[in-house]
């Protein structure tokens, strides 16, 4: 009988040790909640992730991701270290859509352990009729114009609202103010839509921007633009909750 070599020997202490150490790996219990599964496009998604390691009951210490499914693949919105007592960790996102959403734990000496996927459903607000009306300062106004470059009053906020909400306004500030809910001025909302009348005649429109200011295509010769309200006879149209 020949003995192995000690260099013939090496290889296979090596596959032993290998093959001893990912039997050591073992995948923690991960746990993930949402704070909600439905929210308003601008406000912030927070998830409590808990990981523990099941040989133990104590915390599984490593980094947990909170992902998003974008284009089918799977992108990290926030990533925490788990350090305290009780192995949670909160995530934080606003998600500007709707998307599947997973947790996703990584850690020294574990196999990495995923949670299922949870649909967390953005609903259009205020938030974002303003964001998309900001995007357009500085547009010159063009009679008849509806975007995506030059407006009218009316035809600025037809575009607004379909592009942010998919709403289909018509292009007559008159006419406008018939869609919607009507909203008492004192409890109008950022993104609500604002009518000007001559009498119930609906004669320039805009979008409600906060404290006292609209942003509006005013009239030719100027360009699209937050302005300070500046008559009382208007009336409040409420296209989004």
């Amino acid at each position: 009988m020949v003995a192995a070599s000690p260099a013939a020997a090496a290889p296979v202490a090596v596959k032993a040790a290998v093959a001893t150490q990912a039997a050591a790996k073992v995948k923690p219990k991960l746990t993930a909640k949402a704070s909600t599964r439905s929210l308003k496009w601008g406000s912030t998604l927070k998830v409590t992730a808990k990981v523990i390691d099941p040989r133990t009951g104590k915390i599984a210490k490593g980094t947990v991701r909170l992902q998003g499914l974008v284009g089918g693949k799977w992108r990290t919105w926030d990533t925490e270290t788990v350090k305290n007592q009780n192995g949670t960790v909160t995530l934080k996102y606003a998600p500007k859509n709707t998307y599947y959403i997973r947790t996703l734990f990584t850690g020294s000496g574990f196999s990495s352990a995923s949670t299922g996927k949870t649909k967390i459903t953005v609903k259009t607000s205020g938030a974002k009729i303003l964001a998309e009306a900001k995007k357009h300062k500085g547009a010159l106004y063009k009679y008849g114009a509806s975007g995506p470059k030059r407006f009218d009053c009316s035809g600025y906020t037809k575009y607004v609202y379909k592009k942010a909400a998919g709403k289909s306004l018509p292009h007559k500030a008159n006419s406008q103010q018939k869609y919607g809910k009507s909203v008492s001025k004192s409890k109008k909302q950022v993104g609500d839509l604002i009518v000007f009348r001559n009498g119930s005649y609906g004669y320039h429109a805009g979008i409600y921007a906060g404290n006292g200011y609209i942003y509006d295509s005013p009239h030719t010769g100027a360009r699209v633009g937050k302005h300070k309200i500046w008559n009382k006879n208007y009336v409040v149209r409420r296209l989004v909750a």
